[in-house]
């Protein structure tokens, strides 16, 4: 396997640089191991079963793009260099306020200097791992939410930020609905779908609905840089399964319902709570879990995902779940179809298990 296998060419205006409106007026390619169907997400209830189960990432995603000062010294004011701040990933879950965060220019931070950021944020620079940066903030828990809420912007992804800046309307367009856990410098894309009137059609159906966390690192936007993707070095996100969410859903497999993540980070983070084939456990802290072709999937029937990035550990993982030859008809028809790609363009269901 190579990472060629992977590849493939994508035009470049059907990168979406905003959501559609309303949010499951997206459109949905439906495929299955025989047939792909055209359809819109507000359809998803018509695709499940009473009984099935959606299983939610409820992380809620950080203002994580910070604009700052660096004071050479003398008053606020006097001799002022900017510097911008890409917070990446808390160090020991964020406690005493350290976070690796990439930082331009790093070159010309010293160790020990203070950035000052908007509303009373401030950050004193520790030291370089590799291209990061280690920061320690002026605050931690709930108050660094807070300022990072009045301070900072929606940390848009790279394909998206190269376009346009981010605005007002990415506060709201680049968090689910049901996001509540903060802690992620990126979205659960495939969540930006579902809008209230989505979801109260899916529970009128007997669809359930379950909430786990997977705190989205900025490391699900890094490329594969290794010919051999088994020699990948997989990036490690904090999550949890907890006891609730594991009963609910072992308790749907056992009712013979199927177990649907809303996108990858919900798959990945199942996938690495289930001990064996068909059972689940409340299972917490990181996980770096790869999942390629060979991978036996345990717990995850289907999945609804957005369209991914060519040579991304996530076209693998889909790949995995449906096969190679399989996702690459899928993606052919998705480009031939004008389908919108990435963050906020349309939707999968990918249902490996139906004819």
């Amino acid at each position: 396997m190579k990472l060629s296998d992977f590849d493939f060419d994508l035009p470049e205006e059907l990168i979406a640089t905003r959501p559609v409106s309303p949010r499951s007026s997206a459109r949905l390619l439906v495929a299955t191991r025989g047939r792909i169907e055209d359809r819109i997400v507000r359809d998803l209830p018509e695709m499940l079963r009473p009984g099935d189960r959606l299983v939610l990432n409820d992380t809620r995603v950080l203002q994580a793009r910070l604009s700052g000062v660096r004071r050479r010294g003398g008053a606020p004011g006097e001799g002022e260099a900017r510097v911008e701040v890409t917070l990446l990933e808390p160090r020991a879950g964020g406690e005493g306020g350290e976070w690796l965060a990439l930082v331009r220019p790093l070159r010309k931070l010293r160790v020990g200097e203070e950035v000052h950021f908007a509303a009373g944020l401030s950050a004193v620079f520790l030291g370089r791992e590799g291209d990061a940066a280690l920061m320690r903030f002026n605050c931690e828990g709930a108050d660094f939410d807070a300022a990072l809420e009045a301070a900072g912007e929606m940390p848009l992804p790279p394909y998206i930020a190269a376009r346009r800046p981010a605005d007002e309307r990415d506060r709201e367009d680049y968090q689910a609905i049901w996001a509540r856990r903060a802690g992620a410098v990126a979205a659960p894309t495939a969540s930006l779908h579902f809008d209230a009137p989505l979801l109260a059609a899916l529970e009128a159906r007997g669809v359930e609905f379950t909430h786990v966390t997977l705190h989205v690192g900025a490391g699900t936007f890094l490329p594969v840089k290794v010919d051999d993707p088994a020699q990948h070095k997989m990036h490690a996100e904090w999550g949890e399964v907890s006891e609730t969410a594991a009963s609910e859903i072992a308790a749907t497999r056992a009712a013979g319902g199927r177990i649907v993540p809303v996108g990858t980070t919900a798959l990945r983070l199942l996938e690495s709570a289930a001990p064996a084939p068909g059972e689940i456990a409340p299972w917490v802290g990181e996980t770096d879990i790869f999942i390629m072709p060979g991978h036996r999937f345990r717990i995850t029937d289907a999945l609804m995902t957005n369209f991914h990035l060519p040579k991304s550990t996530l076209m693998m993982l889909v790949s995995a779940l449906m096969g190679v030859d399989r996702m690459r008809a899928v993606y052919d028809h998705a480009i031939a179809e004008r389908y919108r790609f990435f963050s906020y363009g349309d939707a999968s269901l990918l249902m490996p298990g139906e004819n």
